[in-house]
C-alpha cells in the first residue's frame, strides 16, 4: 500500500536549481536539501532549495556534508519549515532509488527526489534532465508523481 502522497507539486524554479547543480557537480553525484511547509507525506508544499556538498565526491553515491547539514537543518529549523525532500543526482543511471539509496533513506516522512543526468533519461521534446521523486518508507520504494508548478 502506497504510504502517499499520490502527488507532489514542485516549484519550477527550484526543478531548474536543482537540474543546474546536478550539472555543476558533474561527474560526481549532487545532492542537497529542500524545504517545505511540513513534510511532503502531511502534505506540505516545497518553499526552498538548499544545495549542499557531496562528501563522497563520488560519482558513485552521495553524502551530504556533515557541516552542511547542520547549516542547512539550523536554517530550516529557524525558518519554522521542515525537511520536505533529500535530493541527489544519477549521473548515468535513471532517477530511480538505488539500493544503497534505500538503505541510506532515514527520513520517511520526506521525498527523495533523483535527478538523472543520463541522456537516455532525458525528455525527448526538451532534453531536460529526468526528475522524479519517492517515498522509502521501512525499505520499501514507492513513486510519488511530480508536478513542475
Amino acid at each position: 500500500m502506497h504510504p502517499g502522497p499520490a502527488r507532489a507539486s514542485l516549484p519550477a524554479a527550484i526543478r531548474h536549481a536543482i537540474a543546474a547543480h546536478a550539472r555543476a557537480e558533474y561527474p560526481n553525484e549532487a545532492c542537497g536539501i529542500i524545504a517545505g511547509t511540513a513534510t511532503a507525506a502531511a502534505g506540505g508544499a516545497a518553499t526552498r532549495w538548499h544545495a549542499t556538498r557531496n562528501r563522497a565526491a563520488s560519482p558513485l553515491r552521495y553524502e551530504i556534508d556533515q557541516d552542511d547539514l547542520l547549516r542547512v537543518v539550523l536554517a530550516i529549523d529557524d525558518a519554522g519549515e521542515v525537511i520536505w525532500g533529500i535530493v541527489h543526482s544519477h549521473v548515468r543511471s535513471p532517477a530511480r532509488p538505488s539500493p544503497t539509496d534505500v538503505g541510506l533513506a532515514f527520513y520517511p516522512d520526506a521525498l527523495y527526489l533523483l535527478v538523472s543526468l543520463s541522456s537516455d533519461e532525458a525528455d525527448p521534446v526538451t532534453g531536460a534532465e529526468s526528475v522524479r521523486a519517492w517515498r522509502i518508507v521501512d525499505g520499501q520504494v514507492f513513486e510519488v508523481a511530480l508536478a513542475i508548478a
